[in-house]
């Protein structure tokens, strides 16, 4: 018979860590008036870590009275007390430590190569520092990008960038980035920014590394002209032209036809110009994640997803959302007459409606479970209502299912979607009165919008 006392073995190796017992390591952490002792085992350090493993064999740390001494002025007290503890019991606590500090952390472990650490420590920042990532793009990025241990956080950093661009993209550090980074972030699939944004921040960048040279394209010299090519040269094949509308393209991108290569500004006219001869064109696939609105994003969609199935603490991610959302409708495109509404509507199933108040930025809408059709009464346990006062803001979203029995409501030929007294769309107007659901925010009594789009919901 076999018995395992493990953690009393980490209860002593703790306690050891704790004393100064036995001790023949000195390491000197921290410099000037911060530097402090940190006494430790030889045996242990070689044991648990490569880097003290190769510092003893390699005789890196100087022998005095009989002890090994380490000085490690750019690595803090603190730090280096938590390392230890790590290397000695397999013990970390990093909530009290704020996000940059833990991110400090992460770098010292990448320098005394400790694999399990760092895999560790870039765990708990995707998982618990997600507002300190986001808030800090730019100088994450570049200190990440410097690691090449630090494959998880970049790539969390690099997806959150391409789902919310903007954070970057209309950051004034933006213009900072380096090259590398942008050339990274511009071969990426799945960056949801129009192509015709893309392009303009690629041209301000470019501008940025070159501050002596006019913003005004028609002033640039031959030299100019040189130095700019040879900035964006790299830039250009990863720019999808062919998704930029025509308009903005003579307006935007042919002004600066000069540093582009002559052959491709000829190809774009062509594609432009000759619309039955698309297919003799290769043309990349357009970026984004596949969601046709003009009134949301794909992280609404994933909050909805999340609403469906009644998980309204935690969101999916964008990427794992376990729904298709097919279009059905847009007023703006189809017309608002309620006959379109059913027409396109009726008898598809699950559905998400979502309309954008006029003169705001406040979105509201709702989820019906069951069919759309235009003579009956219908009963529904699981739907809901919603509003985001801002629907740039996913912080501002409150949502409501039904209050007490199941909620009822009449289809009619000649309304558009109704979501009890709630929530209706009548009479090219929309309007709410409280009945079935908490209050949401919706403006209450006759309001519009302008527009509304209604998503058939399809499980995958």
């Amino acid at each position: 018979m076999t018995f395992e006392y493990s953690q009393e073995v980490v209860d002593d190796l703790e306690n050891l860590f704790e004393t100064e017992e036995g001790c023949d390591v000195i390491i000197y952490a921290g410099e000037n008036e911060n530097v402090k002792k940190i006494y430790a085992h030889s045996s242990i350090l070689r044991t648990r870590s490569q880097y003290f493993r190769a510092a003893f064999s390699n005789e890196w740390a100087v022998k005095k009275d009989g002890k090994f001494i380490f000085r490690k002025p750019n690595i803090s007290p603190q730090f280096f007390t938590i390392i230890l503890r790590f290397i000695y019991c397999g013990k970390i606590d990093l909530t009290e430590l704020q996000g940059p500090d833990v991110l400090n952390l992460l770098i010292t472990v990448d320098e005394l190569n400790i694999q399990t650490l760092i895999s560790c420590i870039q765990e708990y920042l995707v998982k618990n520092k997600d507002k300190y990532l986001q808030q800090n793009p730019i100088e994450i990025l570049e200190a990440v990008h410097q690691h090449e241990s630090f494959t998880d956080l970049l790539s969390f950093c690099i997806e959150r960038i391409c789902i919310e661009p903007e954070t970057l993209f209309n950051s004034d550090k933006f213009i900072r980035l380096k090259a590398s980074l942008l050339e990274l972030l511009l071969k990426r699939d799945d960056l949801l920014l129009d192509e015709i944004d893309i392009w303009d921040n690629l041209i301000r960048w470019c501008l940025a590394q070159h501050s002596n040279i006019s913003q005004d394209v028609t002033k640039w010299n031959k030299e100019e002209i040189i130095i700019m090519e040879r900035t964006i040269h790299k830039f250009i094949p990863l720019i999808r032209f062919y998704y930029i509308s025509s308009d903005d393209f003579i307006r935007k991108i042919y002004p600066f036809k000069r540093i582009i290569q002559e052959d491709l500004i000829d190809d774009i006219l062509f594609f432009h110009m000759a619309k039955d001869k698309k297919q003799d064109i290769y043309m990349q696939s357009p970026r984004g994640l596949k969601f046709n609105s003009v009134i949301i994003k794909p992280q609404h969609f994933a909050i909805f997803a999340s609403w469906i199935e009644k998980k309204n603490y935690s969101h999916y991610h964008v990427r794992n959302i376990p729904y298709n959302f097919n279009l059905l409708y847009r007023s703006s495109k189809d017309g608002d007459a309620a006959a379109t509404f059913h027409k396109k509507c009726d008898y598809k199933g699950s559905t998400l409606t979502v309309a954008k108040i006029r003169g705001s930025e406040q979105i509201v809408g709702g989820y019906n479970p069951l069919n759309w059709n235009s003579t009956t009464w219908v009963l529904s346990s699981d739907s809901f209502i919603f509003s985001f006062i801002n629907r740039t803001n996913l912080q501002t979203a409150k949502i409501s299912y039904k209050i007490g029995n199941p909620v009822s409501w009449q289809l009619l030929t000649l309304h558009g979607p109704i979501f009890s007294n709630d929530l209706q769309c009548r009479d090219k107007g929309w309007s709410s009165e409280q009945c079935s659901y908490s209050n949401v925010s919706i403006p209450r009594g006759k309001f519009y919008v302008d527009d509304y789009e209604v998503f058939q919901v399809i499980k995958k």
